[in-house]
């Protein structure tokens, strides 16, 4: 068996990947693929529509706000967020907490100004900044919810008078949170939701049209509510591998019930690196992530020794990102807790070879 800590794309429910494989072959029993049907055809308007209101319901979102998929990851929103909210003379405050933040950053400098109120770059991202303050003529507040690479999380979303936009790509639908209150919120599909390719956008509908500059026709979020994300061909099978993977969740028992076990996954996780004398944390305790747990060995020669330790015993992507190094395991939604387990087992066992 292979057990899958991979960050994105990552792992997604075993059904899920049945029924779309089944999908692909013969959609619902059409005797055509799914990737032969039209998007405009009552058949995928159907899915997109199943998808757009399972969103809804899992957020609890308001009738203010819109679902949208869209092309691209949430790389694509990182102009597309200024473009659609930000006048070339406005300001729009960002917090720099990792690698993507920065590239949001830099993205969002090219169409207004852009005050960094908060960084934790200094220790290499491994904290989330506390004592900050948002300047209170901001557009809007930035915030990226979890931070893939170095395996931070805001754990406390900041409350604040400006808008609140948000880049959830590695978090998103892994714990409750209070999603009316953001003005917009982002999220590439492929760690909890379905595969790369597709982009999930929540927007209050009541924060646009305030520009006094035109937006590109496909870079203007109203356009693709009106046409209910069918402004131009979607990605139809990423979308309905979202469609699938969110029923996943609702039957799981939602948002809700699945933190519960992502931080009972976690906890057992994070245990272990404390306890054992081998490997150590590398991410402020307070801040630490509950989808992408990071920590090293104490002994950098003993790094290379454990990924193929790993990777004997059927664990796969627990090698850190190519810029932070040592160790990540991903826990995203559809990751068992056995898996886990195995692996604290597994850092159990090396400590008594090694230590």
């Amino acid at each position: 068996m292979i057990h899958n800590f991979n960050a994105g794309p990552s792992i997604l429910p075993r059904s899920v990947f049945e029924q779309a494989a089944a999908a692909v072959m013969d959609f619902n029993g059409s005797g055509l693929s799914l990737l032969e049907w039209g998007h405009r055809t009552p058949e995928f308007t159907a899915v997109m529509e199943e998808a757009r209101a399972l969103v809804r319901e899992l957020m609890e979102l308001d009738s203010d706000h819109e679902v949208l998929f869209l092309h691209g990851g949430a790389s694509t929103q990182f102009m597309q967020v200024p473009m659609n909210l930000l006048n070339p003379k406005d300001a729009a405050a960002y917090a720099d907490t990792g690698v993507w933040a920065s590239k949001a950053i830099k993205e969002a400098q090219l169409f207004g100004k852009v005050e960094v109120v908060c960084s934790s770059k200094d220790r290499q991202y491994s904290y989330i900044p506390k004592d900050f303050a948002v300047p209170n003529d901001a557009r809007y507040f930035h915030i990226t919810t979890n931070n893939t690479i170095y395996g931070t999380q805001w754990q406390q979303i900041p409350k604040t008078s400006n808008l609140l936009v948000a880049d959830m790509s590695s978090d998103i639908f892994s714990r409750k949170l209070p999603f009316n209150d953001f003005g917009l919120i982002y999220a590439g599909a492929q760690k909890n939701m379905g595969p790369a390719g597709v982009n999930l956008v929540v927007v209050n509908k009541q924060i646009l049209g305030k520009l006094k500059h035109q937006i590109p026709t496909i870079l203007d979020y109203r356009n693709h509510i009106t046409e209910g994300s069918m402004l131009n061909t979607p990605p139809v099978f990423a979308v309905y591998v979202c469609m699938l993977t969110l029923r996943w969740l609702k039957a799981q028992g939602g948002v809700e019930t699945i933190q519960q076990k992502n931080q009972e996954k976690a906890a057992l996780l994070y245990a272990e690196i404390d306890r054992n004398e081998v490997f150590t944390t590398t991410v402020n305790p307070a801040d630490r992530s509950l989808m992408n747990v990071c920590f090293s060995a104490k002994n950098p020669d003993h790094e290379a020794i454990f990924l193929k330790y790993a990777a004997d015993n059927g664990l796969v992507g627990i090698k850190g990102h190519r810029l932070a190094g040592a160790f990540r395991a991903s826990l995203y939604n559809a990751l068992p807790i056995s898996s886990v387990q195995l692996l604290a087992e597994l850092m159990r066992s090396f400590e008594k070879e090694v230590a």
